[in-house]
């Protein structure tokens, strides 16, 4: 055959998986309607307490702190070491958890763990002088080492755990915030740093009958060991002679169904969407690779998994994972002479085969040929969240377990015994919500309190005609407030990556305001005006390549993208956006911000 027909051959292959992949998108998505969820604080309340801790009995808090943080989790850590190096003497931290880690505060469902290698996931290892026990530590592991942070940089002398914020106000007159909590504490901050995290809101599918339901259900962000027995770790005896649903078949189930078929009588997986499953491969530190390491090892590992999904193929390749494999296959392409100028087309070929690997995996591994069949992904590797493990597939060989395919369509109904699918009633004793969590574009939606800013202005006043904000930090009308998130900032899928960025950035915006006697900081309407235009501008793409996938998440479950367009993360890639604020700090000159109510001049000071 000659290279003409291998090339022709190669297209028509291509643009058949084009039509699989739109085929499995349509389906999904018949009315173009996005799904919908409960809001859980309404409807399940219960759900959300904390089956971890009992909050400690204290007085009311009423005081004043230079810096507050609202969420304990890595970003409110990382943001809070950054300010006491920056010089910040009081700095406090709320938290609706019992103690500091945030996501992985709630997360502790058997076989809880990172899936992005912990020698970059972790934050702060080598200020810390610690280094991880495996390749991807559990979740215990990751826990202790969120309270690690908290204990090296002393942030726990002011925090207040298992308290939620209930509202903010700033007060023009004395350029400060007024906090309250649930709690009754009402405190005063001269800035407020909001780190609540994109995972902090758990969600509920609004199937119909929810309610009725007369088993035992919980959330797996709550998890309840008290029904369960066991521990992450230790079988779940409990669960002896019982049947159990678990609804969703994202990251967090394909950790949790391993164990809960291990110790269930029988386990029901309902699946509407299959996720792309490859080997994970864990292994313990090498202590002679850690003992090589070289000062300033972590960050450079860091950056250099980041530059894996951009297009900086020039940085080598530290990690080499299941997360870069499309990164090291362009490489392999360009290296068999293909050209730089067909990134796209590259990039798009790396995809389909990397697909096409994880498809066949599951043949070889899932002897029922229909199972097997139902848990292909047909979609890009990045459209849902890649998973890895080596237990989850092998774990629908056994008698005990039956995967329920809704064809995504999702389940039908909840009855007082079990669930429908199809027309067809599953009875159960259990039901286990893998279903994630509210994924908000804006903190308007995320933050879960009243945020009153100048005037009395609030959030979806500011955001009604979409997020405004300048770096993705700062929004006009609430000044001496930070937001801490993805939307109008950079993205990477190592998300503490981003919020390292993010803290830095803002610890240098306050360190020069309390060494220099900066009472107001605040964007002005330009610098705003013109960064989020920059949002939207660079925003095509991912619009574009998230409507070629299937419903999730990232895309709004398959609703429309166009009005999210200002909540985007910055399109220039997550390098370029660490490039532009670090840029912004080395010229020193504040520009986009006005200080005390002025323009700062080019010594970052008010005119």
């Amino acid at each position: 055959m000659t290279d003409q027909q291998n090339s022709s051959q190669s297209a028509a292959d291509i643009e058949a998986l084009r039509e699989r992949y739109r085929a499995e998108r349509e389906r999904r998505t018949p009315d173009k309607a996005a799904r919908t969820y409960l809001d859980m604080r309404e409807s399940f309340g219960e759900m959300l307490d904390d089956p971890y801790a009992d909050a400690k009995s204290r007085e009311p808090v009423d005081d004043e702190v230079d810096v507050l943080i609202v969420g304990g989790g890595f970003g409110g850590l990382m943001t809070a070491a950054r300010m006491r190096e920056a010089g910040v003497k009081k700095i406090r931290i709320v938290e609706a958890g019992s103690d500091v880690g945030g996501t992985w505060y709630w997360n502790r469902y058997p076989g809880a763990a990172c899936d992005v290698e912990s020698y970059v996931y972790f934050p702060l290892l080598e200020e810390t002088g610690y280094m991880p026990k495996e390749r991807y530590s559990k979740a215990s592991e990751i826990r202790e080492h969120a309270q690690r942070i908290a204990q090296h940089f002393g942030l726990y002398d002011h925090a207040l755990f298992s308290t939620q914020v209930s509202s903010l106000d700033w007060d023009d007159e004395a350029s400060n915030w007024s906090v309250k909590t649930n709690r009754g504490d009402s405190m005063r901050a001269r800035f407020v740093v909001l780190t609540t995290g994109p995972l902090n809101k758990p969600k509920l599918p609004a199937i119909p009958g929810i309610e009725r339901f007369k088993g035992h259900s919980f959330h797996t962000s709550r998890w309840d060991y008290a029904y369960t027995g066991g521990s992450a770790t230790e079988p779940m005896t409990g669960l002896a002679g019982k049947r159990v649903a678990i609804i969703g078949t994202g990251a967090t189930a394909i950790q949790c169904v391993p164990p809960l078929a291990r110790d269930a009588k029988q386990l029901f997986v309902f699946q509407r969407t299959p996720s792309s499953v490859d080997a994970r491969n864990n292994s313990v530190t090498d202590p002679e690779w850690a003992a090589a390491l070289t000062p300033g090892w972590q960050q450079r590992r860091i950056e250099s998994f980041t530059a894996q999904f951009t297009s900086r193929l020039d940085i080598e390749n530290e990690v080499n994972d299941g997360w870069t494999t499309l990164a090291n296959a362009i490489r392999e392409k360009l290296a068999a002479g293909r050209s730089v100028a067909d990134a796209a087309q590259l990039l798009e070929e790396a995809d389909f085969e990397k697909m096409v690997e994880v498809r066949e995996r599951i043949e070889s591994i899932v002897d029922d040929q229909a199972t097997a069949d139902a848990l292909k992904p047909w979609f890009s590797l990045y459209c849902k969240r890649p998973c890895f493990h080596d237990e989850y597939l092998p774990t629908f060989n056994r008698s005990n377990v039956t995967l329920v395919d809704t064809a995504g369509k999702g389940v039908q109904a909840i009855t007082e015994n079990g669930l429908v699918v199809d027309g067809k009633e599953y009875e159960v004793d259990c039901i286990v919500f893998a279903t994630g969590f509210e994924v908000a574009s804006d903190f308007a939606r995320q933050a879960g309190f009243e945020l009153h800013g100048v005037g009395g202005l609030t959030l979806p006043q500011k955001w009604r005609q979409g997020m405004s904000t300048f770096h993705g930090l700062h929004s006009r009308g609430f000044p001496n407030l930070f937001f801490i998130s993805q939307a109008q900032s950079g993205m990477s899928v190592n998300f503490p990556h981003m919020l390292s960025v993010q803290a830095v950035h803002a610890a240098h915006v306050v360190g020069h305001s309390v060494a220099n006697g900066v009472q107001r900081v605040e964007a002005s309407a330009e610098a705003e005006r013109n960064w989020t235009d920059k949002i939207v501008e660079l925003s095509g793409a991912r619009i574009k390549f998230l409507e070629t996938c299937t419903p999730g998440f990232y895309n709004n479950e398959g609703g429309r993208l166009e009005a999210q367009a200002k909540s985007m993360p910055y399109g220039g890639g997550p390098l370029e956006f660490i490039q532009i604020l670090q840029d912004w700090r080395e010229a020193g000159e504040f520009e986009g911000l006005e200080l005390d109510g002025k323009p700062a001049n080019k010594k970052g000071e008010s005119k």
